[in-house]
């Protein structure tokens, strides 16, 4: 419900946010864009159907974007192919096993739903044997300063009324802005994500992701071994974990032959 009241609010996918540069970083070092192409793919929680219409702009053959919000009108809106794109309005754990597909990705989802597992063994059985399952999460590790001050704060923010919560977003855009200059100095905490993903963003895709952190009632940030066990218990093998900018977690599981 969180989700679905803001992305009918915030719409769009322009600049740097619905790039392919993004979706590079966001893949790198596990998968490149090359290795998408002519793939039939799901996407759980496709929101406005940001990673969707860059998986299209990857070349997937077919992509899956499973929407269950209400922001599933605007995730069929903004589909840049709909000939290529199946969307279901359902929970990922609902996601049907097709049992052929090339690759699940859940970016930036698995850590606003408090029992994860079933979406895990959902994806699993969607897979083909030898498929891949692609997961970004949010790090604990990397993120001590910034959890400090965000997870007091949103004890309040994940209550307030819109409104509110952009006029408090607006506010706490200035200091960021100041940050993201300092970090061209000196070694602050997340430099590498305020440089190479924050500052590339426009001011108003900058400010949605303060949103976006201030507004789920849910978010857990996951160490190292939660990462991997979330898709070891879901019994996929060959698992990668890379630690994203240094604040985040990118895994990557392999569904074995059966």
């Amino acid at each position: 419900k969180d989700f679905g009241k803001q992305w009918l609010i915030y719409r769009d996918n322009e600049g740097f946010w619905g790039s392919l540069e993004l979706f590079t970083d966001i893949l790198s070092p596990f998968l490149k864009l090359d290795e998408i192409k002519n793939c039939k793919v799901a996407e759980i929680g496709s929101g406005t159907g940001r990673i969707v219409n860059m998986l299209l702009a990857a070349g997937a053959k077919h992509v899956i974007a499973v929407e269950p919000s209400d922001a599933y009108e605007v995730l069929c809106h903004n589909i840049l192919d709909p000939e290529k794109v199946t969307c279901l309005k359902i929970t990922g754990d609902q996601l049907p096993a097709y049992g052929d597909l090339d690759y699940v990705f859940a970016i930036g989802v698995l850590h606003h739903i408090p029992d994860p597992d079933p979406v895990v063994e959902a994806a699993f059985k969607a897979l083909r044997s030898g498929g891949h399952f692609f997961v970004w999460l949010y790090g604990k590790e990397g993120n001590s300063l910034y959890l400090a001050l965000i997870e007091p704060l949103r004890i309040v923010t994940k209550h307030l009324p819109h409104f509110l919560l952009a006029t408090l977003v607006k506010i706490i855009y200035w200091p960021l802005l100041f940050y993201i200059k300092f970090c061209h100095v000196l070694p602050l905490p997340l430099r590498g994500y305020m440089l190479s993903v924050l500052e590339k963003m426009s001011p108003e895709k900058r400010r949605l992701i303060i949103y976006d952190q201030l507004n789920p009632a849910y978010a857990k940030y996951y160490t190292r071994i939660e990462a991997g066990k979330l898709l070891s218990d879901g019994k996929f093998i060959n698992i990668r974990i890379h630690h994203r900018h240094g604040y985040s977690w990118t895994v990557i599981g392999t569904k074995p032959h059966l």
